[in-house]
């Protein structure tokens, strides 16, 4: 895990040794192992800051040239399959290092760019140039688990694993991108390939850009989700079977590594079961951790030591109070570039922190709830939509109601700014929702979506600690096995015929949990190695409770959001009232969320970021 940098153009460059340079420095704690520049001409350069984890030694530094020196590569992630593709490769390449990195030049190479991504399973973005063709390739992996973004300035691309890496470059300056603010309220951060800053764009998942000798800018998608599985007649003890060996096989991918593994262990499903077949791999060895609130209803501690206890793990708890909180609030959103999305990315943030002292490398649960239904309210959206004999909206409009955080009637009101995102996103998703059934829609949308978000949260979190998150969950393989060979019933299954015909009458909020199982394919799986009580508990999540810290919100409020061209100013007391007034458990983050942009906001486009 790493962080990368670099400057493409068609002109020279004044200074652009020390421009990568500040690059490197701006993303320090992305890689504090090693900080190399490769400037190959005026035109030219790139940075690379390196957390050493495969092949630990300085030969594995980057940029790394290939045999012929004809390839440069900067790369930030993990291959998990490279011992493979090398092996395949041996008898044409002479390999010098035992890293991953030089796998990926070789296959480059040798095979090109869509035979490379057609065979790598792992985490990553990087960008390769070909000094022969004088050509870049910039590379995400298949759900974005690895950021990387870019910006283009008449015949100058500027790329870097942070935002803040291509600002300090010097070449370009921020701009406060108001069209993003109405996104990020809807769905706590801003989707593919927009960002806070204009003309600066994330690369979509599963996407590459080739940027030709000539500056041309193609852009193309490598990868798609299958078709989901709604097969009725199946054999359950063997697909129960198959998932479990799948599942073991993804975390045991995702485990290779020269330095100490660890795993996060909340207490939930997700991260319990990840723990029991890490242990299963690792032995007794294995260090856990869990954050949160010294209130139980805050907290789930009592889960995570039943199954620390089971698994003899070495496990740490941290606690969390009002001060701890906001103190951290600040210095989080420097390193994210953008407003936090969720209050829990402030506890991940400093756990990551704390077990950076013992692990490198961290095992998440992130992608299982996307995978397998696990948000059991919003995934039975479509057949409480079925039930709903008065309705006449389009299920696209009855589900994004359900899915946005901030509705947009409160948007709507209370901002000042453009929704062209919204309009933008609204007519193509209602397209891609034509394509399939409502079912369907509701998972193709979470992994072509809602995972972004997460994923951005867990990145930043850990790697402001220099620690590299792993989440084996969103292994493309297993992603493909679910989607094809689990059929939609086991995914989330009634408790009985009965049971279905009750919920009819009844809201998603009412029956789910109640009257089926969400996750009920991989809870069997989890039941060969979890208490009952752990697996099939009421979902919780990972509460902050901002709604009890609300009056000193609301304060913040009243100082903070004075003055502002993207808010409207005369109803900045209603907004507080609205919010303290809607006796909803998500009053305190609504509010949380609308500080989050001005903060951000402030701290970024009040200085001059050119020289």
């Amino acid at each position: 895990m790493c962080g990368i940098n670099g400057i493409y153009s068609k002109r020279q460059i004044s200074e652009i040794e020390i421009r990568i340079q500040k690059m490197n420095q701006a993303i320090a704690h992305r890689g504090p192992d090693a900080d190399c520049i490769k400037v190959l001409s005026e035109n030219i350069g790139f940075g690379h800051r390196r957390l050493a984890i495969i092949d630990l030694d300085s030969r594995s530094e980057q940029p790394m040239k290939s045999n012929s020196g004809n390839s440069i590569i900067v790369f930030n992630g993990e291959i998990f399959n490279f011992i493979s593709i090398r092996t395949e490769l041996s008898n044409e390449y002479q390999f010098k290092t035992e890293s991953d990195t030089e796998v990926l030049l070789a296959a480059f190479e040798l095979r090109g760019i869509e035979w490379l991504l057609s065979k790598i399973n792992g985490m990553f973005s990087f960008a390769i140039f070909d000094l022969m063709s004088n050509e870049l390739y910039l590379v995400r992996d298949r759900f974005g688990i690895k950021p990387l973004f870019y910006t283009v300035t008449d015949d100058t691309l500027i790329f870097s694993s942070e935002i803040k890496g291509i600002l300090s470059s010097g070449l370009v300056n921020a701009v406060f991108n108001e069209t993003a603010v109405d996104d990020y309220l809807g769905y706590r951060y801003v989707r593919e390939p927009f960002t806070f800053f204009q003309n600066v764009f994330q690369l979509e998942s599963a996407t590459y850009l080739h940027i030709s000798c000539d500056f041309t800018i193609e852009k193309k998608k490598y990868w798609q989700l299958p078709q989901l599985n709604f097969e009725t007649k199946f054999n359950e003890a063997e697909i129960l079977k198959e998932t479990d060996h799948q599942v073991v096989s993804a975390v045991n991918r995702w485990i290779i590594s020269d330095v100490k593994v660890g795993a996060y262990l909340s207490g939930g499903v997700d991260s319990s079961l990840t723990t029991a077949i890490l242990s299963n791999f690792l032995g007794n060895n294995l260090d856990t951790y869990t954050i949160g609130f010294s209130d139980m209803s805050f907290n789930e501690f009592e889960f995570a030591q039943k199954v620390a206890k089971l698994y003899k793990t070495n496990h740490r708890e941290f606690l969390l109070n009002q001060n701890n909180y906001f103190e951290e609030w600040n210095r989080l959103i420097q390193f994210k570039d953008a407003p936090l999305s969720v209050p829990n990315e402030i506890p991940l943030a400093i756990m990551s922190t704390n077990l950076s002292s013992d692990i490198t490398v961290v095992i998440s649960g992130e992608g299982a709830d996307e995978l397998f239904g696990g948000y059991g309210r919003i995934f039975r959206s479509a057949f409480e939509f079925s039930n709903i004999t008065s309705l006449r909206s389009s299920f696209y409009d009855f589900f994004i109601s359900k899915y946005e955080y901030v509705p947009r009637s409160i948007r709507d009101k209370y901002l000042n700014t453009p929704d062209n995102y919204r309009e933008h996103f609204d007519l193509r998703i209602a397209s891609e929702f034509s394509r399939y059934s409502n079912e369907e829609n509701i998972f193709r949308f979470f992994h072509n979506y809602h995972i972004m978000g997460l994923l951005n949260r867990v990145d930043m979190t850990t790697m402001q600690a220099s620690v590299e998150a792993r989440p084996p969950f969103l292994d493309h393989k297993l992603v493909e096995f679910v989607y094809t060979k689990i059929p939609y019933s086991l995914k989330l299954k009634w408790k009985s015929s009965s049971d279905m015909e009750r919920a009819k009458k009844l809201s998603a909020n009412e029956f789910s949990e109640v009257l089926d199982t969400p996750k009920y394919i991989l809870k069997r799986v989890a039941e060969s190695y979890l208490p009952k009580e752990v697996i099939y508990r009421k979902k919780m999540g990972f509460p902050v409770p901002l709604s009890n810290w609300f009056p000193k919100l609301e304060a913040i409020s009243f100082d903070m959001l004075k003055d502002i061209s993207w808010l409207k100013q005369e109803l900045i007391l209603e907004l507080c009232n609205e919010m303290k007034n809607s006796n909803s458990e998500r009053s305190g983050q609504l509010l949380w969320m609308f500080l989050n942009v001005e903060i951000f906001r402030k701290m970024y486009f009040s200085k001059n970021w050119k020289w």
